[in-house]
């Protein structure tokens, strides 16, 4: 089994939203001056935001979870993403709660970089009004680490 080291750089993509972990996440985007690794060539405006470590892992959690399954089917990624586009336009009950937390939880565990069981799952009551549901998900890293944690809304 071929375990994939945490670390690693994306393109920061999801600059609106915001994934809650222990390390301060920020995927706002902004210009910022990349170093060049040569001598004498000169430094370099850039607006593409990058993310490694944690912070990439977060971010490649929240892209899975808010990406209905099967829309990248025809990249060849057809279980890629989660089923929580299922639940808008039904009424909130307890059967759509367990529903939620269910699809949540089938979805992260499909992340490489993670163990496949989370840590923690939990529903933040007092954040969710009669249309939505609000919860946070913990995981823990292959590589180690402190756990990773996201909060997110789902709209009904």
């Amino acid at each position: 089994m071929t375990v994939l080291a945490l670390s690693g750089t994306d393109l920061a993509v999801v600059p609106n939203m915001a994934a809650h972990d222990a390390a301060s996440l920020d995927l706002t985007s902004r210009v910022r001056v990349q170093r060049r690794p040569r001598p004498g060539e000169p430094d370099a405006p850039v607006d593409l935001a990058t993310l490694g470590d944690r912070q990439n892992l977060a971010q490649a959690l929240l892209l899975r979870l808010l990406t209905p399954r099967g829309t990248l089917a025809t990249l060849g990624h057809a279980e890629y993403g989660s089923r929580l586009s299922e639940l808008i336009g039904r009424r909130k009950t307890e059967e759509l709660r367990s529903l939620c937390k269910a699809f949540v939880l089938e979805a992260v565990a499909q992340e490489p970089r993670i163990e496949q069981q989370a840590l923690e799952f939990r529903f933040e009551l007092q954040e969710e009004r009669f249309d939505n549901f609000v919860f946070t998900v913990a995981v823990a890293p292959r590589a180690g680490g402190d756990a990773v944690s996201l909060s997110l809304e789902v709209g009904l």
